[in-house]
C-alpha cells in the first residue's frame, strides 16, 4: 500500500519551488556583498592614491600607474550591480536562473582577483604582483560561492581560480626567471617565492579550497531541502485534514510515516449539530452568524483534539469528528465520550457567562468499523471516513432532537469507555431502527 508521504510530485515541485526562490535570495545578498567591499576596496585604493601615497611604498606614484586597478575594480562594480539587477528580475519574475548563467557568473567573478593582479604589475615586479592582496582575493571568491548552494558551482569557482592563477605563473615566467627583487627583500627571498613548488601548492589550495566550499555548499543545501520537505509534509497533512487538525496528531502521523490510502479501521464517529440554528441565522447578519460559529466552534474543536480526535468535516451548523483515525491509541470511543462530555460541560459554562446566545446542541457517537482513506482528484484529496458506523453516529444525533437529549452513544461506545476506565453516568432508553441494519441499535442518554 503506497503511503501518502511518497510518490508527492506536485509537493517536490512546490519544495523545489521554494528552494530556487531561496537560491536567488541567496545569490543576491552574496551579489550585494561583493559590490560593497568592491566599492570600499575602490575608496581605499583612491584615498591611498590621493592622500597617503608614502603607505604604499612609493612617494611618486602617479594615478596613471593606479589607473588599471581602479579600471578594474571599477568595472567589478559595474559588473555586480547588473548581476545584482539580473537575479532580481529572476526572482520578480519567479524563474530559475539557467545553470549556464550560474556558471558564466561564477567565471566572470573569479576572473577579478586575476585582472587585479595584472592591474598590480604597474605597480610591482610580476613576482611581488602573484604574492600581493588580490591573489588571495581568490579565496574570498571561493568561500561565498558555498551562498549558490551548488557544490559544482562551488568546485568550478575554486578550478577557474587554480587554472587562472596557473596561466598567470606561466605568462610571466619569462620575468620570473629574471625576476628583480625590491629594495626590501633580500635575493634568498626573492628565489624562494619565484620556485614553481610554491605556485603548484597554491594552485592546488584553491582546487582544494573549492572543494571543501562545494562540501559545505552541498550540506546546506541538502539541509535546507530537508527541512523544506518536513515543511511541505506538515502542510500536506495540515491541507488533507483541515486547519483544526491538533499539532500533536500531525506530528504523530509524521512521525509514523502513516499510510493514508483505502483500509479498514475501528473508529469512533462523533457528530455535533447545533440546535435552531436556521431560525437563530435568520435572525442575524451573515457577519454576526459567521462570527457565532466560530467563537461556538473554537472551544468545541480544542475539545475534539485536546482528546486525539480529528475534525473530519464541517456541517454548517455542525461538524463530524473522527477518534482511531488515521491514528489510533486503543482509546477511541473513551477520547470520543471524554470530548463529548468536555464540550457539554464548556457549553454550560460559555452559556452561563452570557458571553453567546443561549446555545443547545446535539451529540451522537457510535462505534465500530469504517473504511477510511483518501477521496478526490489530484489536486485535492480529503481524508474520508465511509460506512455503518458513520450512518449510526449520525442517526443518534438526530434522535437527540426526538427525545429532547443532548448526547446519545450506542453501547459499543459505552462498553469500550467503560472498559477504558472512564467512569460516567447513563440511562439506557429504547434502541433505534436504522435504515440498512436488521437488528436495532441499543442507545444511551449521557445528559
Amino acid at each position: 500500500m503506497a503511503s501518502f508521504f511518497e510518490n508527492q510530485p506536485a509537493a517536490v515541485s512546490t519544495a523545489e519551488q521554494a528552494f530556487e526562490t531561496h537560491i536567488l535570495r541567496s545569490e543576491i545578498k552574496r551579489v550585494r556583498i561583493i559590490a560593497y567591499l568592491l566599492v570600499a576596496l575602490f575608496l581605499v585604493v583612491f584615498v591611498l592614491a590621493t592622500f597617503t601615497r608614502s603607505l604604499i611604498g612609493s612617494e611618486n606614484l602617479q594615478y596613471w600607474q593606479l589607473r588599471y586597478a581602479l579600471f578594474t575594480l571599477a568595472a567589478a562594480i559595474v559588473y555586480e550591480i547588473a548581476a545584482f539587477m539580473a537575479f532580481r528580475y529572476f526572482l520578480n519574475r519567479g524563474t530559475p536562473v539557467p545553470m549556464s548563467h550560474r556558471f558564466a557568473n561564477a567565471f566572470i567573478e573569479t576572473s577579478i582577483p586575476t585582472f587585479m593582479i595584472l592591474a598590480f604589475t604597474d605597480l610591482v615586479y610580476p613576482l611581488e604582483a602573484l604574492y600581493s592582496p588580490p591573489t588571495y582575493a581568490y579565496f574570498f571568491f571561493i568561500m561565498l560561492s558555498t551562498l549558490r548552494l551548488q557544490y559544482r558551482l562551488s568546485i568550478f569557482t575554486g578550478i577557474v581560480a587554480a587554472v587562472q592563477y596557473a596561466a598567470l605563473v606561466i605568462y610571466f615566467q619569462p620575468e620570473l626567471s629574471n625576476y628583480q627583487v625590491s629594495a626590501n627583500a633580500t635575493l634568498e627571498t626573492g628565489v624562494a617565492l619565484a620556485m614553481p613548488a610554491f605556485h603548484i601548492a597554491k594552485v592546488f589550495m584553491f582546487i582544494a579550497a573549492g572543494v571543501v566550499a562545494g562540501y559545505v555548499a552541498r550540506e546546506l543545501r541538502q539541509g535546507f531541502l530537508e527541512s523544506l520537505g518536513s515543511v511541505e509534509e506538515r502542510n500536506r497533512v495540515i491541507e488533507m485534514f483541515g486547519a483544526h487538525v491538533s499539532p500533536e496528531v500531525v506530528d504523530k502521523l509524521l512521525e509514523q510515516k502513516t499510510d493514508l490510502e483505502s483500509e479498514t479501521r475501528h473508529v469512533c464517529v462523533m457528530f455535533l449539530d447545533i440546535r435552531n440554528f436556521t431560525a437563530f441565522s435568520e435572525q442575524r447578519s451573515p457577519a454576526e452568524v459567521v462570527r457565532y460559529l466560530n467563537q461556538v466552534f473554537d472551544f468545541m474543536i480544542d475539545c475534539v483534539n485536546n482528546n486525539r480526535g480529528i475534525i473530519n468535516k464541517f456541517l454548517g451548523d455542525g461538524f463530524m469528528a473522527v477518534f482511531g483515525a488515521p491514528i489510533s491509541d486503543g482509546r477511541d470511543s473513551r477520547n470520543a465520550l471524554q470530548a463529548a462530555l468536555d464540550i457539554l460541560e464548556a457549553l454550560d459554562k460559555w452559556n452561563s457567562s452570557g458571553m453567546i446566545p443561549e446555545t443547545r446542541i446535539g451529540i451522537g457517537l457510535h462505534a465500530g468499523d469504517a473504511v477510511t482513506g483518501n477521496v478526490g482528484s489530484s489536486r485535492r484529496k480529503e481524508y474520508t471516513i465511509i460506512g455503518d458506523t458513520v450512518n449510526v453516529a449520525s442517526r443518534l444525533e438526530q434522535m437527540n432532537k426526538k427525545i429532547g437529549s443532548r448526547l446519545l452513544v450506542s453501547d459499543t461506545v459505552r462498553r469500550d469507555a467503560e472498559q477504558a476506565g472512564l467512569e460516567f453516568t447513563y440511562q439506557e432508553i429504547d434502541p433505534i431502527q436504522v435504515r440498512g441494519r436488521q437488528e436495532p441499535v441499543p442507545v444511551f442518554r449521557l445528559d
